[in-house]
This record gives C-alpha cells, sequence and structure tokens, in this order.
C-alpha cells in the first residue's frame, strides 16, 4: 500500500499541538490536516465522514460481507508534540540507506549517528526519511494517519478484499494528554480499536505507564542581598532542593522497561515565585501511588521547614495502565500477533514508555491497544521512518481486517 506519498503531504502542514491554550484543539493546524482528511475520505466514498468543532475526523469504510464479523476501530492522532518545532519540515528521502552515518545539516553539524542509534543497521538498503536537524518529522503520529488512510483506500478499492465495517478516526491533542476528551465512543462504533501510534513496524504495545502531571508554586520572598540574611525565602532555591530530594535514579536519564521516573519538564521563576511541571510515570499502580505520596512528604516537609503555604502542589492523573483491561481479551492480542506474523514479522510485545489515546479510551470502555508504524526517535530531531516500515504497518491492518472476516 502506497502511504509514503501521502505522509509527505500531511507532514508539510503544522499541527504541533499548545499545552498552554485553551481552545479545543489546541492549534489551528490539526483543524486544517483534519479538513484535508475529510476531503480525501470523501473522494474514497467512505461513509459517516465528518470534523466535530473540536478537531476529531470519524470515518467508515462500510462492510461489504454477510457474515457476522466484528467492527474493528483504527485510531491515530493529528498534533505533533510541542516538544519540538513542527513547522515547515524539511525532509530528505535517502534510498537504498548505506547503514552508515548521516549528515542531517552541515550548518549545524547535527549527525544522526549509528553508535547512538544502532537500530539503523537494520534499516540498511531500505529508503529512509529524515529531518533536516531543525524540526520534527512527524511521524509521531502522521505516519499511522497515512498508513490508516491507505487502509481505507485499498478496502474501497478492492471489493473483492471480503471484510466487516472498519472504522475510523483521527483525534487532536494527544500529545498533551487531552486526545481522548472529546471522542465519542458509541458514535464512533468499534467493538474494538487499535491506536496506530507505535515505533518499530511489528511492535504491538497494551502495557503503558500510569501517568500524573505536577504543578509546583513556590512561593518565596525577595529581599536586597545585602540585608537578606534571616528574611530571604530564595524560591528558586527552594526548587532545586525540592528536586534534590527525589531519587536521583528515577529519572528518564537512568530508567528503562518497566522502570518509573519523576521528570522534571519544566522550572521557571525568580528568588520570589518559581513554577515547576513534573510528569510522573510507573507502569505499577502501588509503585505509581508511592511516588504521589512521597512528592506530597517532601511539599508537606518544606512548607514545615519554610512556612506554610510555601509549595503549593497540584497533581492530576493523567491515564492509566491498560493492561489489566486488555489481557481479559486475548482473542484481541492474538489478533495483532497474527497479523503481525502474516506480514513475515515476529511481534515485538513490549511495554510502552509512555501513553496514548488507547490507554484512556480503554478505562472509557473501549479496549484499545498499540501497533507500530515504522517510525524511530520520536520527539527529536533525530527522528526517522522508512518507507518499507510504512508500507508493513499498513499491511499489518490489512491483515486484522482480513483475519476478523474469515469464517470461524
Amino acid at each position: 500500500m502506497n502511504c509514503f506519498n501521502r505522509f509527505l503531504r500531511y507532514i508539510a502542514i503544522d499541527t504541533a499541538s499548545n499545552p498552554t491554550s485553551a481552545t479545543h484543539p489546541s492549534s489551528p493546524g490539526q483543524l486544517i490536516l483534519g479538513q484535508l482528511l475529510v476531503e480525501e475520505l470523501q473522494t474514497l466514498g467512505c461513509e459517516n465522514i465528518r470534523q466535530t468543532k473540536e478537531g476529531y475526523v470519524y470515518a467508515t469504510v462500510p462492510g461489504n460481507t454477510n457474515r457476522k464479523v466484528p467492527t474493528v476501530g483504527f485510531i491515530a492522532h493529528l498534533d505533533t508534540s510541542p516538544d519540538m518545532s513542527g513547522k515547515d519540515v524539511h525532509p530528505r528521502i535517502i534510498p537504498s540507506y548505506d547503514g552508515q552515518d548521516i549528515l542531517l545539516n552541515e550548518k549545524e553539524n547535527i549527525i544522526l549517528k549509528v553508535s547512538d542509534f544502532p537500530h539503523l543497521k537494520n534499516r540498511q538498503n531500505q529508503t529512509l526519511l529524515v529531518t533536516d536537524g531543525t524540526t520534527l518529522l512527524g511521524a509521531d503520529n502522521k505516519a499511522g494517519i497515512a498508513e490508516i488512510m491507505a487502509l481505507a483506500e485499498t478496502l474501497m478499492k478492492n471489493p473483492t478484499i471480503e471484510h466487516g465495517k472498519v472504522q475510523i478516526a483521527f483525534t487532536p491533542d494527544e500529545e498533551i494528554g487531552q486526545g481522548s476528551d472529546f471522542f465519542d465512543i458509541p458514535a464512533f462504533g468499534a467493538d474494538f480499536a487499535f491506536t496506530v501510534d507505535g515505533e518499530e513496524e511489528g511492535s504491538f504495545n497494551f502495557e503503558n505507564f500510569n501517568a500524573a502531571s505536577a504543578h509546583i508554586h513556590i512561593h518565596g520572598n525577595n529581599i536586597h542581598p545585602g540585608s537578606a540574611k534571616g528574611k530571604m525565602k530564595h524560591a528558586l532555591l527552594i526548587a532545586q532542593e525540592l528536586q534534590q530530594m527525589l531519587p536521583v535514579f528515577e529519572n528518564p536519564m537512568f530508567t528503562e522497561n518497566y522502570e518509573g521516573f519523576y521528570h522534571l519538564n519544566e522550572l521557571q521563576g525568580t528568588v520570589e515565585n518559581a513554577k515547576m511541571h513534573y510528569i510522573i510515570r510507573h507502569h505499577d499502580m502501588v509503585a505509581f501511588n508511592k511516588q504521589k505520596t512521597l512528592l506530597n512528604s517532601i511539599v508537606t516537609f518544606l512548607n514545615e521547614k519554610y512556612g506554610a503555604g510555601t509549595c503549593q502542589l497540584f497533581i492530576t492523573d493523567s491515564y492509566y495502565n491498560m493492561a489489566s483491561l486488555v489481557e481479559k481479551r486475548m482473542d484481541i492480542i492474538e489478533l495483532a500477533k497474527t497479523a503481525i506474523r502474516k506480514e513475515n514479522l515476529l511481534p515485538i510485545i513490549k511495554p510502552i514508555r509512555g501513553g496514548t489515546d488507547g490507554a484512556r479510551l480503554t478505562f472509557d470502555g473501549l479496549i484499545c491497544p498499540n501497533l507500530g508504524t515504522g517510525g524511530h526517535n520520536f520527539h527529536g530531531k533525530y527522528e526517522y521512518i522508512t518507507k518499507e516500515g510504512m508500507e508493513k504497518a499498513a499491511n499489518i491492518l490489512l491483515h486484522i481486517v482480513e483475519e476478523l472476516s474469515k469464517e470461524k
């Protein structure tokens, strides 16, 4: 399936979400991309196509079988991460990649190194798509969008492929934790779904972090440094003290697999006021709750040390580990494994060190594990994807539809 050209078209639109926006969606580019997808879905002849005011795009590929077949959904998100610019993306296509380091940007001396990313060796002789080192590429998650659209095109143009109804959704603001806020599960009408939002083709995820966001406001007291003794309360230094009281190695720089972390995502301020933003992550719910308890205890201690109200802590849970619910539907897990094997790949099953729309949707009643897109190094300038990986990822979606349509 040709999803590569679609992907190049979609990444030309800046859809970075904005975590400080009060609008839904948080950025206008998401509406622009959504409208383009609506038009393409209409051209394909899909049904029930609509874009909501919050930016969600829904569509149906009608079934063509008389047999009772479960309705599967496929979901990808419109936005790219605000961690790095997604504007004016200048991708470079590297045919027959030679397995060596890639100079992304000569002026800035930005190099995609095999020593840093050994999985590049596995992409030798494939067609790579890379950035110029100044922006994201946008594979997270426009690759997923392109693959779902390629699936829709294949099914609509090939009526000999017997299949049940397939539901499609593209969501806004996944990268800022709001992707499922206005998702209409009943109207979507799928019995279960997959987000197409993972990395390497053949990867399959049904475990993810439990996640929370912690905002801390520290109130200091600024006094002229010449007469500050006994009077000054330095908000930035208190923030530094708070960070030092957290476990040193429970930090993204030192953790992997099932290990959790506290990530100081933002610190800004002055002597008078400081603000900190943490994301808290752990796969294990007991350990996750202990993390939040520890942060509360540290804030309590600092308020006792520096005075009541010095530190204000606001913790909001973002999403939970979907494994406990997905594992009750082993048929869905086995379906994904079968589809991956049909593409001559071994299923790569590992926990997501992050989250997807599917995590929240699963807890809202729509079982929704995650499939790989063929992309790598998301959220940074070293992001890349291969044409071959995208095609395999799109074929896996088709295999899922075909497997569901087989007579049991």
